[in-house]
């Protein structure tokens, strides 16, 4: 008889937890897909994330191109705060190695430097994942992906990579890359590719993509960025 109630116990209890408590809409919502549109400019978008992109909209502000990010329809590959910060710990280091000044303050490295590295990120026009050519950083010759011309007036590649899934080559996830051509009388050597982390970004003057901060440097190579900044002359902190 004690079995035979506790059977029933258990039904009922299962019957309720059924058709009430347990019903999957409780815990369960479906969001569907992000909505890529960001209801604002590239540079509200870019505020609004200070976490990531504190420094980055400071570059910008000391470029004088607050008017490009706020007005004008440009493709962005935005590199995080933390790239910028790599590329002056490396000047640093430089400097220091000279028995120079160290930079304290992003002011203190000429607008024209930022201007000129910042405008390799930029494209104009609008440019989403779905609108560039596949690359395969492995058989260029196959798929070199394109060479665009940055804001600034140098030549960059863009490619989308496609991922291998289940040893399936080429059936896996897509991921933009924005790459660095250090030698145009070889452009399918050495290029430096920096994978992009969010793509498709949709503010109202254009379009995003935020780059993978591991391992990029602003500028793509140190070299460069550091020759630039000394080159153009580095202020004395509190000038």
């Amino acid at each position: 008889m004690f079995k035979n109630l506790k059977s029933t116990i258990l039904a009922i209890l299962l019957s309720v937890c059924l058709f009430s408590a347990c019903s999957k809409k409780d815990y369960f919502v479906d969001t569907g897909l992000h909505d890529p549109n960001y209801n604002g400019t590239i540079l509200q978008y870019l505020n609004a994330k200070p976490m990531l992109f504190d420094s980055l909209v400071r570059v910008i502000n000391v470029a004088g191109m607050n008017d490009v990010f706020a007005k004008e329809n440009i493709t962005f590959f935005a590199p995080a705060s933390s790239c910028i910060h790599r590329a002056i710990k490396n000047l640093n280091a430089n400097l220091r190695s000279n028995g120079k000044d160290t930079v304290s303050k992003l002011e203190q490295i000429k607008p024209e430097v930022w201007k000129e590295t910042l405008a390799q990120y930029i494209f104009k026009g609008s440019y989403r994942l779905k609108d560039i050519p596949q690359i395969d950083t492995a058989a260029l010759n196959a798929f070199p992906g394109q060479g665009y011309t940055s804001y600034g007036g140098r030549s960059m590649n863009l490619g989308v990579f496609y991922n291998d899934a289940s040893g399936v080559k080429y059936v896996g996830y897509r991921q933009l890359i924005l790459s660095f051509i250090p030698d145009f009388s070889n452009p399918k050597v050495g290029l430096i590719n920096t994978p992009v982390a969010t793509s498709d970004i949709q503010p109202t003057n254009g379009v995003l993509h935020v780059l993978r901060y591991q391992g990029h440097s602003f500028g793509f190579e140190s070299s460069r960025f550091i020759t630039a900044a000394i080159s153009a002359g580095i202020a004395k902190a509190g000038e």
